[in-house]
């Protein structure tokens, strides 16, 4: 039997001077250097901006917008108020009253066209609607009433009065 071996094998064929791990390869580009961060300002950030906030915002602003500045679509006019109360005015003018406060809609209406007109608000087809259906609203009650008078002037007119001053049938 034979007994272990007592010295390690020799070196391999390049000697005892090289050691276990190949030589690295060498860069065309130089030798390699990890990034360090700038002692300096950071780069984007203004002079004097703390590291971690936006640019554009100074010490002490919470981080993200900073007052004054919006970010994404601008802000949609909202619908006038008034163009609203006009239809709502003039739909009830019509359906609760018979058409009589039908103008106060259409007045609505065309106070509501120029606020959207000098605002650039939105609403115009709600307050034309208010006028249109205010008018008519009113239009309406003129024709009913104009109505229920001729047929008053109609029904007394045609009324078979037989009966002299005395109370007696004279017909």
């Amino acid at each position: 039997m034979s007994s272990p071996p007592s010295s390690p094998p020799p070196p391999g064929p390049g000697g005892p001077d090289e050691g276990d791990e190949p030589p690295a390869p060498s860069s065309p580009y130089g030798a390699y250097q990890p990034y360090v961060q700038p002692q300096g300002q950071p780069y984007g950030q203004p002079y004097g901006q703390s590291y971690g906030q936006p640019y554009g915002q100074s010490y002490g602003q919470p981080y993200g917008q900073s007052y004054g500045q919006s970010y994404g679509y601008p802000a949609v006019p909202g619908t006038n108020g008034m163009a609203i109360a006009s239809l709502v005015v003039s739909i009830l003018a019509i359906t609760a009253c018979l058409g009589a406060p039908g103008f106060i809609g259409a007045i609505l209406g065309h106070v509501a066209k120029g606020q959207i007109r000098s605002r650039h608000e939105q609403g115009s087809g709600l307050a034309t609607a208010g006028i249109v259906i205010g008018w008519l609203g009113t239009a309406l009650f003129v024709v009913g009433v104009v109505a229920l008078v001729l047929l008053g002037v109609w029904a007394d007119s045609t009324y078979d009065d037989c009966y002299d001053s005395s109370g007696y049938d004279s017909c």
